[in-house]
């Protein structure tokens, strides 16, 4: 290679090559360095990231507490495996995410630590599965659990994550509440309630999963009615409420879970993404005596609660509250809202601002009667927000919905200089 410049093209070539076309990269870059909100290119460019490593990022890139507490676990113990010997940030951790998701309710909690996500999403239907002794779950429509088998069932999404892959027994959808399309929390739960009266009887759920604010459906929040009905009514059948927090927890929604919103406990709570600012960490977080279902040797996976993992999360919890990134998250998500509500005064085509705290999102809409979403939009506006140094993805189950998921680190400046480029983008693309 003679320069920086003739590097991006060779490596995005080696990229379709190696990599199968399966495996989607939103932005054609390859990032060398990051800090911050910010990252840079191969060849230098700067670009304010408001993707986060889709969402994990919150404590922003780098950040020199993690980056201690790492490589300060590194001269101890790298790997052992829980299944062998216990190690100390292991059990420092769970204790931490107890308190954390149980807060003042008083109820004892225990947690089980494994690496992405998904894994976390089976491992509390099988808990569920395992206290209820019942088989069927229900998730909802728009909402996305993981890539596995069960988590692509669950996902109420068919493209691009169901496509020939098969499914999972014993799963069902039913609507979630859309205010900006006039579905109702109560008409979300009469379409529930028809489910159980149609498809499968209550006596047979073992759990039912919600994402308090829908990631990739679009970020739709749960209003605070609904949730709290929801909970009603799972403890009134003895079905286990999941409340699916990989995206929205820590922080994002300006709580530590976005379920705090609504005043409720839910009986068990996955984590992951922004736990560990990178690291492959998650859990499942829940009432003492629904984790114990699962008989000895039932839970369990060779790299959960890896601790270099589990010492970068006890890092990020430390930082959280040191720095109260909570509060800052509300602040930087009231400014982001101001600018992106300046900006829907001014392009029609932004049919709706809505998320919580610092997890925002504009719909993106045709200039019709039925406010049609508008994907081939939301593409061009995010393809021209990249050219002027702004990193954003789409999300949405028609993919219209442009997502910001910055860190909570990010300065107020950069976020008026992300607005600045994504009102620059809608003059260019509409235009």
């Amino acid at each position: 290679m003679n320069s920086k410049c003739e590097e991006t093209p060779y490596l995005l070539q080696q990229r379709d090559q190696f990599v199968p076309r399966g495996l989607v990269t939103a932005h054609p870059l390859v990032i060398d360095r990051a800090q911050g909100a910010e990252v840079w290119d191969v060849g230098g460019k700067r670009y304010l990231d408001f993707v986060g490593g889709i969402g994990v990022m919150n404590i922003g890139h780098n950040h020199p507490k993690v980056l201690a507490a790492v490589q300060a676990q590194m001269q101890k113990v790298t790997h052992a495996c829980f299944q062998v010997v216990a190690y100390r940030p292991y059990l420092d951790l769970v204790q931490r995410l107890c308190g954390l998701v149980a807060g003042s309710s008083g109820i004892a909690h225990k947690a089980v630590l494994f690496t992405s996500g998904a894994e976390a999403v089976e491992n509390a239907v099988k808990i569920a599965r395992a206290h209820t002794q019942r088989p069927a779950v229900i998730s909802f429509r728009g909402g996305f659990h993981g890539r596995t088998l069960l988590g692509t069932t669950l996902t109420g999404m068919s493209q691009p994550y169901k496509q020939n892959f098969g499914m999972a027994p014993e799963v069902f959808h039913t609507p979630y509440p859309n205010a900006y399309r006039g579905f109702t929390s109560e008409m979300a739960l009469q379409a529930l309630n028809e489910l159980f009266a149609t498809q499968v009887s209550p006596d047979r759920v073992a759990a039912i999963i919600i994402e308090p604010v829908q990631g990739d459906g679009g970020f739709l929040s749960a209003p605070v009615e609904f949730l709290r009905a929801l909970r009603t009514l799972t403890e009134q059948h003895g079905i286990v409420l999941i409340a699916d927090e990989v995206q929205t927890g820590f922080g994002r929604t300006g709580k530590w879970f976005g379920f705090q919103h609504a005043g409720i406990q839910p009986d068990l709570v996955t984590v992951a993404k922004s736990l560990a600012a990178g690291m492959p960490i998650s859990g499942v977080v829940g009432r003492a005596e629904i984790m114990d279902a699962p008989a000895p040797g039932g839970l369990g996976g060779t790299y959960g609660g890896n601790a270099l993992a589990c010492a970068a999360a006890l890092a990020v919890i430390d930082t959280y509250e040191q720095e109260q990134l909570l509060a800052r998250g509300v602040k930087l998500g009231e400014r982001l809202r101001q600018g992106l509500v300046r900006l829907q005064t001014r392009f029609p085509q932004i049919g709706d601002v809505r998320g919580s705290g610092f997890m925002l999102a504009i719909e993106l809409v045709k200039d019709d009667a039925a406010r049609s979403p508008d994907p081939e939009l939301n593409q061009q506006v995010i393809d021209e927000a990249r050219n002027g140094g702004l990193l954003v993805i789409k999300c949405g189950v028609y993919r219209n919905v442009l997502r910001f998921l910055a860190p909570l680190v990010t300065e107020e400046a950069q976020v008026d200089e992300a607005l600045d480029i994504l009102e620059k983008a809608l003059s260019r693309v509409l235009s």
